[in-house]
């Protein structure tokens, strides 16, 4: 089985960033690494068709929160080094600001979103109310995503059938666990991602359980080459 690390950001400064706010200047770095050290990049999309993947060097990148900063930082990074990534977007946000976290960050708009280049930008799924699913019934986590679903097709914009759950949170205990499962499954989600902060195995065992390596503001390069290499550092 082929080794898959897939990599987390979130916002973009043009000055120091910190926890999950991360320098262009850094990411600009750890991009320009992935392209000389012949990373390929995909769409979760594109995975979904896979069976196994290529021999090489293979990685997945993804920002979540839908900020603007990942529209006007990140996508001309991503142009000049030929990556793609996936934006996960809590689509009752846009246009306003991420109200669960500084309320100061300013998320896309619908007219921005329908802007990105689906051959570099892949979008999927980051709930509708931003709500730990841990905090909600089921009963209320299948009314989520089913506003997550008439969204997209009222408004005719395309996401992938993928959901990254807010804060990596989701339902551990077994009979909730399975239930989430199946309201996800029925809804269409494919797959669905937590944090983790493991090197995932391709093809992936556990759909609803896909792990990612969350990316900090302040790391250096020798931690993120340790992180893509290793996952979870002890």
């Amino acid at each position: 089985m082929a080794k898959l690390p897939i990599l987390m950001y979130h916002h973009i400064t043009a000055e120091v960033g910190k926890g999950l706010t991360i320098s262009v200047e850094k990411l600009e770095k750890q991009f320009k690494h992935l392209d000389e050290n012949g990373y390929k990049t995909y769409h979760l999309n594109e995975l979904l068709q896979m069976k196994q993947l290529p021999k090489g060097k293979n990685i997945v990148i993804t920002f979540d929160d839908g900020y603007v900063s990942q529209k006007e930082l990140a996508l001309p990074l991503l142009k000049k080094y030929k990556l793609k990534a996936t934006f996960f977007v809590p689509l009752d946000f846009l246009g306003k600001t991420d109200s669960w976290n500084t309320s100061a960050l300013e998320i896309m708009t619908l007219k921005q979103l329908k802007s990105l280049d689906p051959k570099i930008v892949e979008l999927g799924f980051h709930s509708y109310c931003h709500k730990k699913y841990t905090e909600l019934s089921n009963t209320e986590i299948e009314a989520d995503t089913r506003r997550c679903l008439e969204f997209v097709s009222k408004n005719e914009i395309n996401f992938s059938p993928v959901l990254a759950y807010p804060y990596g949170k989701f339902p551990k205990e077994k009979t909730r666990n399975e239930i989430f499962k199946k309201i996800l499954s029925k809804s269409g989600i494919q797959y669905g991602l937590r944090i983790g902060n493991r090197i995932n195995n391709f093809p992936f065992k556990k759909l609803y359980e896909i792990e990612r390596i969350d990316v900090k503001g302040e790391f250096s390069m020798l931690k993120f080459r340790q992180k893509i290499r290793f996952g979870k550092l002890f």
